[in-house]
């Protein structure tokens, strides 16, 4: 996963029935505490069978994105092909943003919303983003993974229009994540790079795509 904020993976060897190793990487991350999180994602999730992770109940003390790349994992895990999601959040104008999910290129949901509510389709106006449980439930599970997806990235693209000195005390967080826990927060400085690809030059994930391809070439 990349955004503007955030690189990380999550890697599962398995045995068709148990993660017996789980592989976290974070490149980039917000917060001097955040690699912590590496060890508690490795930790919560090793040795645990596929089909019980999303059974646990640690989310908030993990980092959130770590966690729910694992949960993504262990529900492809027996997947014979690729599978790739693109999710594009506009900027707001007049408060309006617009948002989209492609997966393996083929869009399969979208959205817009004006400060956290969505206001298109008609038939979810009015709905909260973190308020969607009661419509995700209607759907199948395909379309329940590309919906929980795109709000959590249209949640995550808010970021980009909050001033830095809005978003960079922990302290004031509620103890959502791994760094928001109180025994961080206090500590947890703001870091890391930020990048913009709004201009296109530069697309989410390129530098993951050529090192697999240079090391499937150096293994072939």
């Amino acid at each position: 996963m990349e955004d503007d904020y955030h690189c990380m993976s999550v890697t599962l060897v398995h045995d068709n029935v148990t993660a017996n190793v789980v592989k976290a990487d974070l490149e980039r991350a917000p917060w001097t505490t955040c690699p912590g999180a590496v060890e508690k994602c490795e930790a919560t999730f090793t040795g645990v069978a596929l089909d019980a992770f999303a059974e646990l109940k640690s989310k908030s003390t993990n980092c959130t994105h770590l966690f729910d790349l694992a949960l993504l994992a262990a529900a492809h895990a027996f997947d014979d092909t690729p599978l790739v999601y693109d999710v594009y959040v506009s900027d707001p104008v007049e408060d309006v943003r617009h948002a989209i999910i492609y997966r393996n290129g083929e869009s399969v949901l979208g959205w817009s919303d004006a400060k956290y509510r969505i206001i298109e389709p008609a038939e979810l106006a009015g709905t909260k983003l973190n308020d969607m449980r009661s419509w995700m439930d209607t759907l199948d599970p395909a379309q329940q993974e590309a919906a929980r997806i795109l709000r959590w990235v249209s949640m995550i693209a808010h970021g980009r229009t909050i001033p830095m000195d809005k978003q960079s005390d922990a302290s004031r967080m509620p103890p959502s994540c791994f760094t928001f826990q109180p025994e961080r927060a206090a500590e947890a400085q703001r870091i890391g790079k930020i990048l913009d690809f709004s201009h296109g030059t530069v697309q989410p994930l390129d530098h993951y795509i050529e090192r697999n391809h240079c090391d499937a070439a150096e293994s072939a």
